[in-house]
């Protein structure tokens, strides 16, 4: 919710802390506000896209330091947006704000913008970590302090509404814990950091009450709160004179109105106060709207979270009392899933709002949004979730419409379902999202992928060979294209190949190059520092790596952004987004890649600049044969499915080890847990059951890879 100048005012004040030294003790953690402050505090690109890869590499040290102080963390996320709409303005203002932001950037100024897939890389480091985390149904804070309550451990944050519950392990703020700065003796290792408590707050504020708190959080103006409440109020109200002049401006007016409400004994007399200064003729709803408000800050004395972290590994279910009934429907693997991070928020959003905010993103302003190559994919997405909620004779007609035949490669931007669709038989999204630099609402028709069987409530059953043909299909490529493909690598090769036949403008050719040498770059560093892989310290690798390296775009350099460039990326960006969504709807027919090593910006933006300039691959990959080799699989993946026999048996070796990498290590995805993956030997076992498919699609893919030659 966040509590507007409260921790400005807070932290400019150290009487209220206490210097903590933190070892040996659980800590919740506010999961959202620490991606943003890990990535925000640390320099990391904003403009290029993003450097996943640095970031990922920061999140492992922030834990270690955790693990070396006996910390025990629990991450909690915030959900969906509230499902009772109370926040929706508040968000597009924000929206809004970092639409114009990433103009800001854009056009080399400053601003703030997370790069787009920052959170899926932080769940991902935390899975492969084993950090315990939960994704929350909505906002996390409340849950957050319940947990730590029942507990009595501390809360770490950035979120100004800590400062209003009443926690006895109390509250850290980022800005006071110094995780870089770790102290004491090999065995007493402690993270130096400051300590807050609501009975340490009060006393200097002649120990007012502390349920008084929620009551200053919403008057004060938190995100639910109208600004016309706030104005009003502190329009009308004579608050008593800060001593000595200590503050100005809004610290003066939160600390005056602190020592106004010290004078009340109970809320209840201070709330009729506050009605009576308000006045007009809506005393009854204004005091309907503040005590909902104030309630959202009462701690259960149970936490449904402290159930779900005990249960190993987290298998319980998350706590859906209260909510629509459209969520506590949902099947037991939609809502696991969807607690561990297997699913985004933005499923929530769709089943009980039908609205989705789309995130801005560094790219021309001037241009459509980035979101507009990704429409199609996203359209699936919301297909396969609302489809369940049309009335049983309604999906049975849908189910006749969609006919037996797949899309097959070459239908890569999905129709309608035909003309003899009813009206009544449209389930519709609104998509908020960039045009020019205002935010527009766009009505979204959701499309279901031209494959029988897929139904949310028992997606998890379907045969894993039908989910990888609802993906392929969306994505407009066929399974035996991947046959030479690392399982890990084969959603980005999908994504890419979408992404070069949906944007516009077209990618150039030295950019699809860098995008792959990035691949390349990604796959190189993770096999050179995992002691069970055969590359392992391989001093070509780490040669070739540094070589690529050295090319990235450096802090403080001169040359501005290729916003033709930053734009293309941005469409990829989405398009990988939305690729990554569907693969988790649909269960994992693919492996989820680490996306950590699949793009930094930095990086691809050097890359293409060199290409552009005349720099070929082969020269930076020379001195090792399996990159050279990946590379060339990869681009001759993306140019299409037929190659020479002369061309596969000059790459046969290095492909085989590449295969069986992939197999060994399992892609480097998570595990799909009994829902399927695609294994390498179903793949060559349906390519000769399917060679006379193909040979019909035959044309079809040579006018495609004369297409792919005339734009490189």
């Amino acid at each position: 919710m966040g509590v507007h100048g409260l921790t400005s005012y807070v932290e400019g004040n150290h009487q209220f802390f206490t210097d903590m030294r933190l070892r040996d003790c659980r800590l919740v953690i506010d999961g959202c506000s620490l991606y943003f402050r890990l990535y925000f505090n640390s320099g990391l690109d904003q403009a290029k896209g993003g450097d996943y890869d640095m970031f990922a590499r920061l999140v492992q040290q922030f834990f270690a330091t955790l693990a070396e102080c006996g910390v025990q963390p629990f991450v909690v996320l915030d959900g969906g947006m509230d499902h009772k709409d109370k926040k929706f303005k508040t968000l597009q203002e924000r929206t809004l704000s970092k639409i114009r932001e990433a103009h800001s950037l854009s056009r080399g100024s400053n601003g703030s913008v997370l790069p787009l897939l920052s959170r899926v890389v932080f769940i991902q480091v935390l899975s492969q970590l084993g950090v315990p985390l939960v994704q929350c149904i909505c906002e996390a804070d409340l849950e957050i302090a319940s947990l730590a309550k029942q507990w009595g451990c501390p809360v770490l944050s950035n979120d100004s509404d800590f400062y209003i519950f009443d926690l006895r392990g109390g509250y850290l703020p980022f800005a006071f814990f110094q995780w870089n700065n770790v102290c004491g003796k090999a065995t007493e290792r402690y993270i130096p950091a400051r300590q807050y408590t609501v009975n340490r707050f009060c006393t200097h504020f002649n120990h007012m009450n502390k349920q008084l708190l929620p009551l200053f959080a919403m008057v004060t103006g938190n995100d639910y709160t109208p600004a016309k409440i706030t104005e009003t109020f502190f329009s009308r109200v004579e608050l008593e004179r800060v001593p000595g002049g200590r503050k100005s401006g809004r610290s003066s007016r939160l600390e005056g109105f602190l020592l106004w409400l010290s004078q009340f004994t109970s809320p209840v007399a201070a709330l009729e106060e506050v009605l009576e200064i308000l006045g007009g003729q809506r005393k009854a709803h204004l005091r309907t709207q503040l005590s909902e408000g104030i309630q959202d800050y009462q701690l259960s004395r149970t936490s449904g979270l402290a159930n779900y972290f005990s249960s190993h590994p987290q298998s319980a279910l998350p706590d859906t009392q209260g909510l629509p009934a459209v969520l506590t429907s949902q099947p037991e693997w939609f809502l696991r899933a969807y607690a561990s991070g297997k699913l985004p928020s933005l499923v929530l959003d769709v089943l009980v709002l039908q609205k989705v905010l789309l995130v801005a993103q560094v790219e021309n302003s001037q241009q459509p949004s980035s979101h507009l190559t990704s429409l199609s994919i996203r359209k699936t997405i919301y297909g396969l979730l609302l489809e369940n909620s049309r009335p049983d004779n309604q999906r049975q007609q849908t189910v006749s419409q969609r006919g037996g035949g797949g899309r097959g490669g070459g239908d890569l931007n999905r129709q309608s379902r035909g003309k003899g669709a009813q009206q009544h038989d449209i389930q519709c999204v609104e998509e908020f999202d960039r045009q020019d630099l205002n935010l527009k609402k766009n009505t979204v028709e959701a499309q279901l992928p031209s494959v029988p069987q897929l139904n949310l409530p028992t997606l998890d059953k379907v045969p894993v060979q039908v989910r990888l043909q609802a993906l392929l299909g969306t994505l407009g490529t066929m399974d035996h294209v991947l046959q030479p493909v690392p399982p890990h690598l084969c959603l980005p090769v999908c994504v890419m190949f979408f992404w070069m036949n949906n944007s516009k403008p077209k990618p150039s050719f030295p950019l699809v190059q860098a995008m792959l040498l990035g691949l390349v770059y990604g796959e190189l560093c993770w096999r050179s520092v995992h002691p069970d892989d055969p590359m392992y310290c391989s001093k070509t690798a780490a040669s070739v790596c540094h070589r690529l390296s050295q090319l990235r775009v450096r802090p403080g350099e001169r040359r501005g952004l290729d916003l033709v460039v930053a734009h293309s990326l941005s469409q990829w960006q989405s398009c990988m987004m939305a690729g990554l969504y569907l693969n988790q709807l649909l269960c994992f027919p693919l492996h989820e890649p680490q996306l950590a090593w699949v793009f930094s910006g930095t990086l691809v933006h050097g890359l293409q600049a060199a290409m552009k300039g005349g720099q070929q691959p082969e020269s930076l990959l020379a001195e090792d044969h399996f990159a050279l080799q990946l590379y060339s699989i990869l681009l001759q993946a993306l140019m299409g499915p037929a190659v020479s026999a002369t061309a596969s048996r000059s790459r046969g070796g290095a492909q085989r080890q590449t295969q069986q990498r992939g197999k060994e290590h399992g892609g480097r995805g998570w595990a799909n847990e009994g829902r399927g993956g695609a294994s390498g030997g179903r793949r060559r076992c349906r390519w000769r059951e399917r060679e006379g498919q193909w040979a019909k699609r035959a044309g079809k893919q040579r006018q495609r890879r004369e297409v792919f030659r005339q734009w490189f």
